[in-house]
């Protein structure tokens, strides 16, 4: 009498709608494209960054000694106060899995391609003789920040948004 017949089983699991299925799965897109969205990097943090840094290489660059202390301490405020404001804007911690090893891959490459760009020009307008080496080759720099860092968020969104909702643990 406590055991079911297969099919009193197959009765007793409740049956949903399609309609209903595809409802559930469009809500949980949804959810987690908001979670995603509110965990990329601001669009104001690139040239926030690019700006900050060109101004902390010009001020080390002048070799004035005010100057670059001023330069200094304003470029760790800065850097500070811009961490704080993401990681507030930030709600919920998104797993790195969900970046992926493409994910981590593209980070990468964007970083060492501008500490290239930036290391390489420097030492190349130096060897030339061009005055404030640094801080010209910080310029490209920036400039690669400001354009190639929302690129890089809309393609870590694409990633992340393309992953199965039943990723792994």
């Amino acid at each position: 009498m406590g055991k079911l017949m297969p099919e009193e089983e197959v009765m007793s699991t409740p049956h949903v709608p399609p309609i209903d299925a595809e409802l559930a799965l469009a809500e949980m897109q949804a959810r987690r494209a908001q979670v995603v969205d509110t965990n990329l990097v601001p669009r104001w943090f690139w040239p926030a960054v690019g700006g900050m840094m060109l101004l902390f290489v010009a001020a080390v660059e002048s070799a004035v000694p005010w100057v670059v202390a001023i330069g200094s301490i304003a470029y760790a405020l800065g850097i500070s106060a811009m961490i704080v404001a993401v990681v507030r804007h930030s709600r919920v911690q998104v797993r790195t899995a969900l970046i992926g090893r493409s994910g981590a891959a593209a980070i990468a490459l964007f970083t060492i391609a501008l500490v290239v760009i930036g290391i390489g020009l420097g030492f190349a307008l130096e060897a030339v003789g061009v005055p404030m080496p640094a801080t010209l080759a910080c310029l490209p720099v920036a400039v690669g920040l400001v354009v190639g860092g929302p690129r890089l968020m809309a393609h870590l969104r694409r990633l992340m948004l393309a992953r199965p909702l039943a990723g792994s643990r």
